[in-house]
């Protein structure tokens, strides 16, 4: 066996069927990888679909964390691996039929192993995307579209990309050297926080270990109808900017937090009129998503 695939799941097994029928129609020989299944905290009619479902793919084993965060799941999915490098999918990413072979075709490539390997992910829309949406805001639907391969945070690759643990493979050694996924960050219960690989990802070039971004590896990510809407929308961006400043303080990045907090406020002063707007109204919506990542942020500061 060559690779270890981690798929964590909370309540939701429609979507890891998908995934399943997915990873059951790789190119590659069963054989060659293991699907680690991690039931974060679901309910007891859940856990039981998940069983059968595990069961009825031979190569697929179920593992619990009773405590719900995709972070511990995450953990957990790693600490079961079996091989050197673990491949993360989210339960609503269906991998493309060549996602194994690609992500082992880019392991065998000359050359020291990179710590961080993030992919292409695609979008599967449930509903069509609405047209109020920010062209620039497509990225927090976790959908990444460039083309070509190079080490994050250098200009191989768009200043702005970033991986998401959607499709994202990891050197377990390395991951659990620096002590996994923080608990501080990633989803838990209805709360949007993110940027936990983010976070691991940063930490492991920081100390001279290889990132990098390879498009070839490719998942199709469902992007929910429930998404699509501009309450979720504001939600998003609020966690987004409380989450970029305890990522910024866990990398020691406090200098980059100060410089950014004139921006910030300048953006909460000007936009606050628009809060008294219904969450569910699109009016005004490059200004309030603005507003929101600022009132995440200044939250985030005055929180500490």
């Amino acid at each position: 066996m060559d690779l270890t695939v981690c798929l964590c799941t909370h309540n939701r097994p429609r979507y890891v069927a998908d995934c399943l029928d997915g990873l059951a129609r790789q190119t590659v020989a069963p054989g060659r990888f293991r699907t680690v299944m991690v039931d974060s905290g679901s309910n007891e009619a859940t856990r039981l679909e998940l069983r059968r479902l595990a069961d009825l793919h031979p190569n697929t084993d179920l593992i619990r964390v009773d405590e719900p965060g995709v972070s511990l799941a995450r953990n957990a999915g790693a600490a079961a691996a079996t091989t050197r490098f673990v491949a993360y999918i989210d339960d609503d990413a269906i991998p493309d039929p060549t996602w194994v072979e690609a992500i082992l075709r880019t392991l065998d490539e000359p050359g020291p192993h990179p710590a961080v390997i993030g992919g292409r992910i695609l979008p599967r829309w449930e509903a069509p995307l609405p047209p109020w949406w920010p062209e620039s805001l497509r990225g927090v639907l976790s959908i990444i579209e460039h083309q070509g391969q190079g080490e994050y945070r250098t200009p191989d690759v768009p200043a702005t990309l970033e991986p998401y643990a959607a499709n994202m493979v990891v050197d377990v050694p390395a991951m659990l050297e620096i002590g996994g996924f923080g608990g501080q960050l990633g989803r838990h219960g209805t709360t949007l926080l993110s940027d936990e690989e983010v976070q691991l990802t940063w930490r492991l070039q920081d100390m001279g270990r290889s990132v990098r971004y390879d498009s070839r590896i490719v998942v199709h990510h469902q992007i929910q109808a429930t998404r699509l809407r501009p309450e979720w929308l504001l939600a998003r961006l609020f966690w987004q900017g409380f989450s970029t400043v305890l990522t910024r303080r866990t990398l020691g990045y406090r200098i980059a937090i100060w410089r950014e907090m004139p921006r910030r406020l300048a953006v909460a002063a000007l936009c606050a009129p628009l809060a008294i707007l219904p969450r569910s109204s699109a009016r005004f919506i490059d200004l309030r998503w603005r507003l929101a990542y600022a009132t995440g942020f200044l939250k985030a500061v005055l929180s500490s």
